[in-house]
């Protein structure tokens, strides 16, 4: 059962909080829309079907969903976005990899251009850097041709590891075409500093905390299922905040399978992110 209407929220340099799909790991996106709104932020990330906990050898959480194959579904999300004022940030689940062509991302990108999603990003584990920058740019022509923003993600297990490696590929394609997605657990952990933020072409944040160092789980492990409250780690949050362009949105990236499979409401979960990273100036 979804929740009732809430408040619209308005989209303003004040305002550029959103709640993205890792946080709620997966929650149908009608709920995930009208929570956004409730909490008051702006905006979700979202791929077009639930999270598949399976895979990762834990129970689903949520009943399956698809937006990709389900039209009442997707009359339903725009229903949803209109009615709260909330937009879909991000869009998620592209990348560039060996044996892939990404001609073949077009009907995903068709249902996201549908439901008004601002921009998408994608991921690279293709190690021919000639082939991924080429790659990249058909992606990202595909994005621009439907109305949508392209922006790259770099993490440190993939083949783009690094802010340094992600620039190579937006200044390949130009800024115009190709922006950057910021993770925050992904910047600092790769060497990442406030500082470098300013020469980077940032279009998009994602907001977490964790230690420094690993706490010896796989980083694949602790960026899916166990980071951490903005506050409660050892990232330079605030100054992070502070140095991101004023009109770049950030979404609340904060996993934590655990609270949830022991009974935890994800809204509880949800609104103690929000308040944490409002403390922090976001």
């Amino acid at each position: 059962m979804t929740s009732q209407p809430q408040n619209r929220t308005q989209n303003s340099p004040h305002n550029r909080l959103g709640i993205e799909m890792l946080t709620l790991l997966g929650m149908p996106p009608v709920d995930h829309i009208r929570l956004a709104g409730e909490l008051g932020c702006v905006s979700i990330s979202t791929g077009l079907m639930r999270l598949p906990m399976a895979m990762f050898g834990r129970e689903e959480l949520y009943p399956e969903w698809s937006l990709l194959n389900d039209p009442a579904l997707r009359q339903d999300v725009k229903a949803a976005l209109a009615d709260t004022g909330v937009h879909i940030g991000l869009g998620e689940g592209f990348r560039v990899a060996p044996d892939l062509d990404v001609q073949s991302f077009a009907p995903q990108l068709d249902v996201f251009a549908e439901l008004g999603t601002w921009r998408i990003n994608a991921i690279s584990t293709e190690p021919d850097q000639s082939r991924a920058i080429d790659q990249f740019g058909q992606l990202s022509d595909m994005v621009l041709d439907r109305g949508m923003r392209f922006l790259v993600e770099f993490a440190p297990p993939h083949a783009l590891n690094n802010a340094e490696s992600a620039l190579v590929v937006a200044d390949a394609l130009g800024h115009d075409r190709c922006g950057m997605m910021v993770d925050a657990m992904h910047f600092f952990r790769s060497g990442g500093t406030v500082e470098q933020i300013a020469a980077l072409p940032v279009l998009y944040a994602q907001m977490c905390d964790a230690p420094l160092v690993s706490p010896g789980v796989s980083y694949m492990e602790e960026a899916m299922f166990q980071r951490q409250i903005p506050g409660e780690g050892e990232f330079p949050l605030r100054e992070w905040v502070a140095a991101l362009p004023a009109d770049c949105e950030i979404g609340l990236e904060v996993p934590q399978i655990a609270a949830l499979e022991n009974g935890g409401s994800a809204r509880d979960h949800a609104a103690r992110a929000v308040k944490a990273a409002r403390a922090l100036g976001a």
